[in-house]
């Protein structure tokens, strides 16, 4: 008892000797330690079967793992309410999940993360990519309005990764080194993008080389509110795209910065951080998966919500959403995924 007492004594003493602001944050670590923490469950309400789409289903029992399972009247088959998600068939608690999440926001290595969260190196890559599939699922319904910034960038092709029964299209080169072809050849990918100033983006790999019209509206259709500010450099392809959308288009002159109170410097901004996060991050992406990176990027460094947000945001999504991504569709992925009118 009188060792207690002692110890207590010296606590007091040290604690005394803090900052105000260091007691706080003291005295918030211990009250948050003392917390349990919140146990996560699969909260995703079931409106229809996901086989025959019949809203004509019962609750059937409950399956080893404990899931509550349901029974199609139509169809006669079970379900659960993780069919049609990326969490169907896992094994892995949601806790896991969620600290997955959270190394992605980080921007963590795949290593790390498959340390941090208990599972394999192969794991951590699949599941890095169903997320991301179901980020574009959510990518999808983004549609910019007030002033929105356009422009397109460039990335090598790259074939990084393990590959099987790949014939490869030029000699394997190390990373880092140029394109062989000078210029905008069709060794480069070309990457179109779109942003506005609230923290909203688009960007898909559009075509390589020059863009065309065409490779533009592929991207751009249907993702801009009419009567939007569009603000761009003075490529001719831009004035037929403000054409068919309905856009008030604002053009930089080349060689100039602004025009009035416009300039691009934010997508400009954007191209940069995109860069950044490939080359030394991730120490390069294969072009076959260039897409998922690209909504990674605009969600994790463009968003202009909090970290936390983020991480329960994109684990809502998850958790509500469907998203199918099977492991060997995500391995078979074209090459070059280009868009196609």
């Amino acid at each position: 008892m009188a060792t207690s007492s002692t110890e207590l004594e010296i606590v007091k003493q040290l604690f005394n000797t803090l900052s105000d602001d260091d007691k706080k944050s003291f005295l918030k670590s211990i009250k948050n330690k003392e917390k349990p923490e919140k146990k996560i469950t699969f909260t995703k309400e079931i409106k229809e079967c996901p086989y025959c789409k019949s809203t004509h289903f019962k609750k059937n029992g409950t399956r080893n793992n404990g899931k509550q399972s349901f029974f199609c009247l139509d169809c006669k088959k079970s379900f659960v309410a993780s069919n049609n998600t990326i969490l169907y068939g896992v094994k892995k608690d949601l806790s896991v999940w969620k600290k997955y999440i959270h190394c992605m926001i980080e921007k963590y290595s795949l290593r790390k993360t498959a340390e941090i969260c208990g599972i394999s190196l192969p794991t951590a890559f699949v599941w890095r990519h169903k997320i991301l599939d179901a980020l574009q699922e959510m990518q999808n319904k983004v549609k910019l309005n007030g002033i929105v910034e356009a422009d397109e960038t460039f990335l090598p092709i790259s074939y990084k990764g393990h590959h099987k029964d790949f014939n490869f299209p030029r000699l394997a080169k190390k990373r880092g080194t140029s394109a062989t072809l000078r210029g905008l050849s069709k060794e480069q990918v070309c990457i179109s993008c779109a942003i506005n100033h609230n923290g909203l983006s688009i960007s898909k790999v559009s075509n390589l080389g020059k863009p065309k019209l065409v490779n533009l509206l592929n991207v751009l259709a249907n993702k801009i509110a009419k009567n939007s500010i569009f603000v761009t450099d003075s490529f001719r392809a831009y004035l037929k795209v403000a054409s068919d959308l309905d856009l008030n288009h604002i053009r930089i002159p080349r060689n100039k910065y602004t025009c009035g109170s416009f300039n691009i410097q934010t997508i400009n901004n954007y191209h940069s951080k995109l860069k950044a996060m490939i080359v030394y991050n991730f120490k390069g992406v294969s072009t076959k998966y260039l897409n998922n990176y690209l909504v990674y990027h605009n969600f994790v460094n463009f968003a202009k919500e909090n970290r936390k947000d983020k991480e329960r945001i994109l684990l809502k999504h998850i958790l509500n959403n469907n998203c199918i991504s099977k492991n060997i569709n995500i391995a078979n992925r074209l090459a070059v995924p280009l868009l196609v009118a």
